[in-house]
Protein backbone atom coordinates (compact mmCIF):
# COMPACT_ATOMS: atom_id res chain seq x y z
CA UNK A 1 0.00 0.00 0.00
CA UNK A 2 1.43 3.44 -1.09
CA UNK A 3 -1.09 6.53 -0.22
CA UNK A 4 -1.94 8.64 -2.72
CA UNK A 5 -1.76 12.06 -1.64
CA UNK A 6 -4.22 14.81 -2.57
CA UNK A 7 -4.16 18.69 -1.29
CA UNK A 8 -7.40 20.30 -0.80
CA UNK A 9 -6.77 24.30 -1.22
CA UNK A 10 -8.95 27.02 -1.54
CA UNK A 11 -7.75 30.57 -2.89
CA UNK A 12 -9.37 32.51 0.31
CA UNK A 13 -11.15 31.33 3.39
CA UNK A 14 -14.91 30.86 4.32
CA UNK A 15 -15.37 28.23 0.83
CA UNK A 16 -16.19 25.07 3.15
CA UNK A 17 -12.79 23.65 2.45
CA UNK A 18 -12.20 21.63 5.27
CA UNK A 19 -16.26 20.29 5.53
CA UNK A 20 -15.43 19.26 2.02
CA UNK A 21 -12.03 17.05 3.30
CA UNK A 22 -14.01 15.23 6.03
CA UNK A 23 -16.86 14.51 3.65
CA UNK A 24 -14.82 12.85 1.00
CA UNK A 25 -12.50 11.31 3.34
CA UNK A 26 -15.74 9.76 4.77
CA UNK A 27 -16.81 8.78 1.52
CA UNK A 28 -13.08 7.43 0.16
CA UNK A 29 -13.10 5.23 3.72
CA UNK A 30 -16.88 4.24 2.99
CA UNK A 31 -15.63 2.23 -0.21
CA UNK A 32 -13.30 0.18 1.59
CA UNK A 33 -10.26 2.71 1.93
CA UNK A 34 -7.98 3.66 4.75
CA UNK A 35 -8.00 7.46 4.63
CA UNK A 36 -5.52 9.99 6.71
CA UNK A 37 -6.98 13.29 7.07
CA UNK A 38 -3.76 15.89 8.13
CA UNK A 39 -5.28 19.46 9.36
CA UNK A 40 -2.61 22.54 8.52
CA UNK A 41 -5.08 25.19 9.23
CA UNK A 42 -3.31 26.34 12.50
CA UNK A 43 -5.60 28.53 14.74
CA UNK A 44 -8.49 27.62 12.38
CA UNK A 45 -9.06 24.49 13.38
CA UNK A 46 -12.29 22.56 12.66
CA UNK A 47 -11.58 19.49 11.34
CA UNK A 48 -11.98 17.80 15.35
CA UNK A 49 -15.30 18.98 15.01
CA UNK A 50 -16.25 18.39 11.99
CA UNK A 51 -15.07 14.41 12.48
CA UNK A 52 -16.18 14.03 15.85
CA UNK A 53 -12.56 13.78 17.40
CA UNK A 54 -13.21 16.86 19.29
CA UNK A 55 -11.65 16.40 22.73
CA UNK A 56 -9.98 12.98 21.44
CA UNK A 57 -6.89 14.82 20.32
CA UNK A 58 -4.11 14.48 22.35
CA UNK A 59 -0.81 15.59 20.10
CA UNK A 60 -1.65 17.58 16.76
CA UNK A 61 0.45 18.63 13.49
CA UNK A 62 2.49 20.97 14.93
CA UNK A 63 3.26 18.62 17.62
CA UNK A 64 4.23 15.71 14.82
CA UNK A 65 6.61 18.11 12.58
CA UNK A 66 8.55 19.60 15.65
CA UNK A 67 9.41 16.18 17.08
CA UNK A 68 7.65 16.59 20.09
CA UNK A 69 5.69 13.05 19.27
CA UNK A 70 5.88 10.29 16.47
CA UNK A 71 3.00 11.13 14.41
CA UNK A 72 1.32 7.91 14.89
CA UNK A 73 0.68 9.47 18.67
CA UNK A 74 -1.21 12.04 16.91
CA UNK A 75 -3.59 10.08 14.59
CA UNK A 76 -7.21 9.70 15.99
CA UNK A 77 -9.62 7.70 14.69
CA UNK A 78 -13.09 9.43 13.53
CA UNK A 79 -15.78 8.06 15.13
CA UNK A 80 -18.25 9.41 13.14
CA UNK A 81 -16.90 7.81 9.61
CA UNK A 82 -15.49 4.66 9.72
CA UNK A 83 -11.85 4.23 8.21
CA UNK A 84 -10.67 8.03 8.51
CA UNK A 85 -8.35 9.17 10.98
CA UNK A 86 -7.30 12.72 11.42
CA UNK A 87 -4.11 14.60 12.61
CA UNK A 88 -5.70 18.11 13.77
CA UNK A 89 -4.16 21.61 13.63
CA UNK A 90 -3.14 23.21 16.60
CA UNK A 91 -5.46 25.54 18.02
CA UNK A 92 -2.44 28.02 17.47
CA UNK A 93 1.17 28.53 16.65
CA UNK A 94 3.17 26.26 14.39
CA UNK A 95 5.23 26.28 11.37
CA UNK A 96 4.68 23.98 8.72
CA UNK A 97 8.21 22.86 6.94
CA UNK A 98 7.61 21.19 3.42
CA UNK A 99 10.90 18.85 4.37
CA UNK A 100 8.92 17.60 7.82
CA UNK A 101 5.70 17.37 6.07
CA UNK A 102 7.48 15.13 3.39
CA UNK A 103 9.13 13.15 5.72
CA UNK A 104 5.73 12.29 8.12
CA UNK A 105 4.02 11.35 4.80
CA UNK A 106 7.17 8.94 4.06
CA UNK A 107 6.20 7.38 6.55
CA UNK A 108 2.71 7.48 6.91
CA UNK A 109 1.93 6.53 3.51
CA UNK A 110 2.73 2.84 3.85
CA UNK A 111 -0.25 2.94 5.73
CA UNK A 112 -3.12 4.64 3.77
CA UNK A 113 -4.92 4.57 0.80
CA UNK A 114 -5.05 7.96 0.35
CA UNK A 115 -3.88 11.18 2.50
CA UNK A 116 -5.83 14.34 2.29
CA UNK A 117 -4.12 17.56 3.45
CA UNK A 118 -6.39 20.07 4.02
CA UNK A 119 -4.43 23.31 3.77
CA UNK A 120 -4.57 26.85 5.11
CA UNK A 121 -6.76 29.73 2.70
CA UNK A 122 -4.51 31.33 0.62
CA UNK A 123 -0.74 30.78 -0.92
CA UNK A 124 1.11 31.01 2.55
CA UNK A 125 3.61 27.87 4.15
CA UNK A 126 0.53 24.95 4.59
CA UNK A 127 0.12 25.59 0.67
CA UNK A 128 3.47 25.69 -0.25
CA UNK A 129 4.14 22.78 1.85
CA UNK A 130 0.78 20.66 0.43
CA UNK A 131 2.02 21.37 -2.74
CA UNK A 132 5.26 20.00 -3.02
CA UNK A 133 4.36 16.43 -1.78
CA UNK A 134 0.94 16.02 -3.57
CA UNK A 135 -0.05 14.43 -6.35
CA UNK A 136 -3.53 16.19 -7.19
CA UNK A 137 -4.63 19.55 -6.00
CA UNK A 138 -8.55 19.67 -5.38
CA UNK A 139 -9.63 23.70 -5.09
CA UNK A 140 -12.70 24.03 -3.36
CA UNK A 141 -14.10 27.53 -4.55
CA UNK A 142 -17.21 29.01 -4.07
CA UNK A 143 -19.53 30.64 -7.18
CA UNK A 144 -18.12 34.46 -6.49
CA UNK A 145 -15.95 36.73 -8.08
CA UNK A 146 -13.30 37.33 -5.95
CA UNK A 147 -13.13 33.32 -4.28
CA UNK A 148 -13.15 32.48 -8.42
CA UNK A 149 -10.10 35.34 -8.97
CA UNK A 150 -8.29 33.77 -5.60
CA UNK A 151 -8.48 30.31 -6.87
CA UNK A 152 -7.31 31.22 -10.41
CA UNK A 153 -4.31 32.41 -8.79
CA UNK A 154 -4.17 29.26 -6.32
CA UNK A 155 -4.41 27.37 -9.66
CA UNK A 156 -1.92 29.30 -11.35
CA UNK A 157 0.70 29.02 -8.47
CA UNK A 158 0.33 25.03 -8.49
CA UNK A 159 0.60 24.72 -11.99
CA UNK A 160 3.66 26.83 -12.32
CA UNK A 161 5.20 24.74 -8.81
CA UNK A 162 4.99 21.88 -11.67
CA UNK A 163 1.53 20.25 -9.92
CA UNK A 164 -0.37 19.52 -13.51
CA UNK A 165 -2.89 17.19 -11.78
CA UNK A 166 -5.35 20.16 -10.56
CA UNK A 167 -9.52 19.90 -10.33
CA UNK A 168 -12.06 22.99 -8.97
CA UNK A 169 -14.81 21.72 -7.16
CA UNK A 170 -17.68 24.26 -6.86
CA UNK A 171 -19.18 24.48 -3.16
CA UNK A 172 -22.41 26.35 -2.30
CA UNK A 173 -24.08 26.27 -5.39
CA UNK A 174 -27.53 27.40 -5.22
CA UNK A 175 -30.71 28.68 -7.45
CA UNK A 176 -29.55 32.04 -6.77
CA UNK A 177 -25.52 31.57 -7.57
CA UNK A 178 -25.65 32.04 -11.27
CA UNK A 179 -27.07 34.74 -13.46
CA UNK A 180 -25.65 37.80 -11.53
CA UNK A 181 -22.25 38.44 -10.78
CA UNK A 182 -21.23 35.18 -12.30
CA UNK A 183 -23.21 33.84 -15.18
CA UNK A 184 -22.87 30.04 -14.60
CA UNK A 185 -20.54 26.93 -14.13
CA UNK A 186 -18.63 27.64 -17.13
CA UNK A 187 -17.42 30.83 -16.30
CA UNK A 188 -15.95 29.35 -13.09
CA UNK A 189 -14.52 26.69 -15.01
CA UNK A 190 -13.15 29.73 -17.28
CA UNK A 191 -11.50 31.91 -14.59
CA UNK A 192 -9.81 29.11 -12.55
CA UNK A 193 -8.92 27.26 -16.18
CA UNK A 194 -9.23 23.63 -14.01
CA UNK A 195 -11.10 21.19 -14.77
CA UNK A 196 -14.19 20.73 -12.82
CA UNK A 197 -14.59 17.41 -10.98
CA UNK A 198 -17.73 17.95 -8.15
CA UNK A 199 -20.51 20.54 -7.66
CA UNK A 200 -21.59 20.43 -3.89
CA UNK A 201 -24.84 22.14 -3.28
CA UNK A 202 -25.82 24.76 -0.47
CA UNK A 203 -27.09 22.44 2.11
CA UNK A 204 -28.61 22.46 5.23
CA UNK A 205 -27.74 19.23 6.38
CA UNK A 206 -24.14 19.96 5.70
CA UNK A 207 -24.04 22.93 7.97
CA UNK A 208 -25.93 20.81 10.81
CA UNK A 209 -23.78 17.54 10.35
CA UNK A 210 -20.72 19.50 10.42
CA UNK A 211 -21.55 21.88 13.21
CA UNK A 212 -22.21 18.61 15.49
CA UNK A 213 -20.05 16.09 14.38
CA UNK A 214 -22.26 13.99 12.86
CA UNK A 215 -22.73 11.86 9.57
CA UNK A 216 -23.92 13.52 6.59
CA UNK A 217 -27.80 12.11 5.93
CA UNK A 218 -27.31 9.59 2.93
CA UNK A 219 -30.67 10.84 1.55
CA UNK A 220 -29.36 14.50 1.14
CA UNK A 221 -28.53 16.14 -2.74
CA UNK A 222 -24.68 16.95 -1.15
CA UNK A 223 -24.23 13.51 -0.04
CA UNK A 224 -24.90 12.24 -3.37
CA UNK A 225 -21.98 14.97 -4.78
CA UNK A 226 -19.75 14.18 -2.46
CA UNK A 227 -20.08 10.43 -3.10
CA UNK A 228 -19.83 10.93 -6.63
CA UNK A 229 -16.42 13.24 -5.91
CA UNK A 230 -15.13 9.77 -4.31
CA UNK A 231 -16.03 7.60 -6.32
CA UNK A 232 -14.28 10.11 -9.67
CA UNK A 233 -11.35 9.85 -7.63
CA UNK A 234 -11.71 6.02 -7.21
CA UNK A 235 -11.65 6.23 -11.06
CA UNK A 236 -15.30 5.98 -12.34
CA UNK A 237 -16.57 7.25 -15.15
CA UNK A 238 -19.46 9.25 -13.36
CA UNK A 239 -21.74 11.90 -15.30
CA UNK A 240 -21.73 15.25 -13.71
CA UNK A 241 -25.60 15.70 -12.85
CA UNK A 242 -25.90 18.97 -11.57
CA UNK A 243 -28.75 19.93 -9.29
CA UNK A 244 -29.46 22.01 -6.29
Amino acid sequence: MSARILMVASGKGGTGKSTVSVLLGGRLAAAGKKVLLIELDSGLRSVDIISGVYGKTVYDISDVLSGRCEGDKAVVESPVYKGLSVISAPYEGGEVQPEALRRLIGRMAPYFDFILVDTAAGLGAPFQAARTVSDMALLVLTPDPVTLRDGRIAADELVNGGCKNVRLVVNRVGPASFGGAVRDLDECIDTVAAQLIAVIPESAEIQHSAAQGMALPAGCLAFKALDHLARRLLGEQLTLAVRW
